[in-house]
């Protein structure tokens, strides 16, 4: 099975990341690849052949989405088994997860995986059922960031939970009732797990009572909450200031 990425930044970081075997990389003959590019470099190391297509030829690959005049035909996302992930986490000192209870949204789950990457999260995991998973148009939505990630699907998430909390993890839950801690003045500067719910019903009932604590985002406007990628986002950057504070 094969899928076809598109987008500037998707191929590109696809090719740096070097998780998936890339077969063939399709740039439309009108935008072409810049002599000096990363991209160019990278698939001339790896010895990928380069099309020079019909911008009509990308669309019907890919469809009418924004894929910036270029597209690669590579193996499926990579997804690693959760205690990988725990097992690359045991050597930091206060280590960040990501846990999504069914996120449905690929523009959602791509911009909070995005995030997630640039705060140094050292894992993400997803059920298997009721979720988006890591599709092309995740990966775009990252512009990339996904293929540096690792990303674990589970079929019962209520029980992967227990086996973060068992391993050290405190699970911080996102959640809009007022009866949630405020997120700035909560203690993230532990080892956590910050669960994000789907985008119409937040946390699941098992999901939320399996927490140890919730976290709420203060709302001064009209509007009562936040998209999931944005509230995600900036909880995790409240975790990484309470690490690092001004260094970065």
């Amino acid at each position: 099975m094969r899928e076809m990425l598109y987008g500037r930044h998707a191929v590109e970081e696809c090719l740096l990341a070097d998780r998936r075997q890339v077969f063939a990389i399709f740039t439309s003959e009108r935008s072409g690849l810049p002599t000096q590019s990363a991209l160019k470099q990278a698939a001339e190391r790896k010895g990928i052949p380069v099309h020079h297509v019909p911008k009509e030829r990308l669309e019907q690959m890919v469809g009418k989405v924004g894929h910036q005049g270029l597209v690669a035909e590579v193996s499926p996302y990579p997804y690693v088994e959760m205690q990988a992930i725990l097992r690359a986490s045991a050597g930091a000192a206060c280590p960040i997860l990501l846990v999504l209870d069914c996120l449905q949204d690929p523009q959602n789950l791509g911009s909070l995986i995005r995030s997630a990457e640039a705060v140094g999260v050292a894992g993400v995991i997803l059920p298997k059922r009721r979720s988006v998973g890591v599709t092309p148009a995740v990966v775009n939505a990252s512009a990339g960031a996904v293929e540096h990630v690792k990303v674990a699907l589970v079929t019962n998430l209520v029980r992967a939970m227990g086996e973060l909390k068992d391993a050290g993890f405190w699970l911080v839950g996102l959640d809009a009732g007022q009866s949630a801690q405020r997120y700035d003045q909560a203690d993230l500067n532990r080892p956590i797990g910050l669960v994000v719910g789907s985008e119409g019903q937040g946390l699941g009932r098992l999901v939320k009572e399996t927490c140890d604590y919730l976290v709420r985002i203060p709302m001064a406007g009209r509007v009562s909450s936040l998209n999931a990628s944005t509230a995600g986002s900036i909880v995790l950057y409240e975790a990484w200031r309470q690490r690092y504070g001004n260094r970065g």
